[in-house]
């Protein structure tokens, strides 16, 4: 039985309506950036460009344990649930040599329905993938680069011994436990039907759900029309139509956590601002704070009135679900932020 193939739609699956949940008394999504480095260099990724020219990410690589441990504490503070806490950012989580430590810290504090870890897979050997699933793991989302060793030279910039990555892929997959694998790829990587069609013959029998996701062009200073190879860059990651709206839904329910402590918004290579240091404040305060709310109060104007980082940003469309979007419920928001 393979994989479940899953398109317009999240792993997690059907979304809230946005605008009829808000506000919220806690994020949907935490964000837990735990690694500033890749061993990566995928041509559509920041990690693709030389690093001064990065601009601002995190003044420090890794994210410190006990810093950690005291933004779970926080989150434990919460008056409920989030719905996921997603180890992810620009960068390779499983980098990070307490990442099965920090899983398990996070489920030992209960804070969220689904703990979540988005890597390109190539560090994960036996060790590491047996303490990722005893610590209670629930979702492995796995970036696939190529369905060959050449193809991840020629996209990742890097030698991998392919028969081995996919030997450890079945090793997770085989001794998962109640831990879903979720494997994507993104198109660019794949040269027409015959090589997706390979790809789904290739991944689907070492995990839960699959998917081909679409490039988005995310970074400024990357080609991605010459990535794209002619195709045109009009539909969301997750194969949406693109959506007209003016605001960014992320602010209203997520915040990322960087390796320095750093609070920000959204998912953006450029922050449109830093909201507050969770190694000075609680996560709680600088959510419910008024430095966040008048944020979102702007962007309820639309992104053109947020600041030139919002401004220039189409990344949000591009990650866009029909349920997100918050245009029709604008009037009644502004009275609350």
């Amino acid at each position: 039985m393979g994989g479940k193939i899953v398109t317009g739609v999240t792993p997690g699956g059907k979304r809230t309506v946005l605008g009829e949940a808000l506000p919220l008394a806690a994020p949907f999504l935490i964000q837990i950036f735990p690694v500033y480095g890749c061993n990566f260099r995928c041509g559509y990724c920041l990690h693709a460009l030389p690093r001064e020219r990065h601009g601002y990410i995190s003044d420090k690589t890794f994210l410190d344990m006990p810093l950690y441990k005291k933004c779970i504490d926080d989150l434990a503070d919460f008056k409920a649930k989030l719905k996921m806490l997603r180890f992810a950012g620009i960068g390779e989580p499983l980098l990070h040599r307490n990442i099965a430590q920090m899983v398990d810290y996070a489920k030992t504090k209960d804070i969220a329905d689904s703990i979540d870890i988005v890597t390109n897979g190539v560090l994960l050997d036996e060790q590491l993938s047996l303490a990722l699933i005893a610590a209670g793991l629930d979702r492995l989302r796995i970036s696939i680069q190529g369905i060959s060793g050449e193809k991840y030279g020629t996209l990742a910039g890097i030698k991998i011994n392919f028969n081995r990555f996919l030997k450890k892929l079945d090793f997770f997959f085989q001794n998962r436990g109640k831990t879903r694998v979720h494997i994507k790829i993104i198109d660019c990587a794949l040269s027409g039907e015959s090589e997706e069609k390979l790809f789904f013959d290739i991944f689907e029998g070492v995990c839960d759900t699959i998917a081909v996701e679409h490039l988005t062009p995310t970074v400024k200073g990357i080609d991605y029309k010459r990535l794209a190879g002619g195709k045109a860059l009009n539909v969301t990651q997750s194969g949406n139509c693109m959506a007209e709206t003016a605001i960014c839904p992320q602010p209203f329910y997520m915040l990322q956590i960087n390796p320095d402590g750093a609070v920000v918004p959204c998912c953006s290579m450029s922050y449109p601002g830093v909201f507050g240091n969770a190694a000075e404040q609680t996560v709680p305060e600088i959510w419910k704070g008024p430095k966040l709310a008048g944020f979102r109060r702007l962007l309820l104007d639309g992104v053109e009135n947020a600041g030139p980082v919002c401004s220039g940003c189409s990344l949000f469309k591009y990650g866009i679900f029909p349920e997100d979007i918050l245009d029709p419920y604008a009037g009644r928001l502004k009275s609350l932020y």
